[in-house]
This record gives structure tokens, C-alpha cells and sequence, in this order.
């Protein structure tokens, strides 16, 4: 794959904001922090990411993740062809490549070692030495969360992923 152009959104998604998520999450793109999108089924955490990848102009790469997925799935692999052996690249490790958004729909659903490979790949540090501070504070002291949750004090900077916080829209 050398480009993503076939996963954009090229018509303007129907979103109805229902309160700071918009801006929330353009704050997070600006600060290159990744996005956890938490909330029950139906209430529109697909349609907010093809939202935000049609108001951001990005590319937007879903995966659906299953109980079956490895890492490698994710992230790529080497398959032998024609030529001997060849790296193929997954849908995550594509993504970071060209910029777009990764949407890992349904990860926890995912394996224990695929979580950690999507973790670790949201946590390459920048190229850049700036401060990092986080756009948000959380309104009350952080819940338990799953070893994979990032929480918003989290300094993620992979620009292709996105799970931070966003307020949960009323369903």
C-alpha cells in the first residue's frame, strides 16, 4: 500500500455534537495524544471518528478487532512471495506511515499481546523536545482502568491513533 487515499471520508459524516467532544479531540490531535472512545454500544463512537477524520482531512483506517487478532495482525508481517521474503505491513503500522487515524474498533474484544502492541506503538516519543503539558484535566480522580486505557495525563504522540478520553455522549 503506498497511500491512503481510498480511507478517506470524502462526504461530511452526519454528527451532531452533544458537547465538547469536537474540540476535545482536535485538542488531542494538537497535541498528538491518543484517544480512548469509551461508551456502550450504539451511541456513536464510529460515527464521531469518521467525523473527525472528515473535519481533520485525515485518512481513517478501522480495524475490527476480535478475540483471534494478534499483534502481528496489527502491525505487520514478513510472507514470502515471488521475490523471497517481504515485510507487509498491518493496518496500524500503515497508518502511522501515512498520517491517517486508526480507529481499533472493539479492542478490548483483542488478545492481551495485541493491546500491548497497540500501547506501545501510541508511545513513540516526539521528534521534537516541547512542553507537555495535557490540554485536559479530568473533572474527578481517575476510575481503575484496563491495562491498555490511556488516561488524559497520558503524552502519547503517535498521530495515527487515537484514544484519549472524550466525554460520553447521552444515548
Amino acid at each position: 500500500m503506498t497511500n491512503l487515499d481510498d480511507y478517506r471520508i470524502r462526504e461530511q459524516p452526519y454528527y451532531k455534537p452533544v458537547g465538547s467532544e469536537v474540540a476535545l479531540f482536535e485538542a488531542a490531535y494538537q497535541a498528538r495524544m491518543p484517544m480512548m472512545l469509551k461508551g456502550p454500544t450504539g451511541c456513536g463512537k464510529t460515527r464521531f471518528i469518521e467525523f473527525m477524520a472528515w473535519r481533520l482531512e485525515k485518512p481513517l483506517v478501522t480495524v475490527a478487532c476480535h478475540e483471534d487478532m494478534t499483534a502481528s495482525d496489527l502491525v505487520g508481517r514478513f510472507l514470502l512471495d515471488a521475490n523471497g521474503t517481504v515485510w507487509h505491513d498491518g493496518p496500524l503500522s500503515n497508518a502511522v506511515r501515512y498520517g491517517a487515524i486508526c480507529y481499533l474498533d472493539e479492542i478490548v474484544e483483542a488478545r492481551q499481546d495485541t493491546n500491548v502492541s497497540a500501547q506501545s506503538i501510541s508511545i513513540i516519543p516526539p521528534p521534537t523536545s516541547r512542553p507537555r503539558s495535557s490540554p485536559m484535566r479530568p473533572a474527578s480522580p481517575p476510575a481503575p482502568r484496563a491495562p491498555w486505557s490511556r488516561s488524559a495525563s497520558a503524552r502519547a504522540t503517535c498521530a495515527a491513533t487515537v484514544w484519549t478520553k472524550v466525554p460520553r455522549p447521552a444515548c
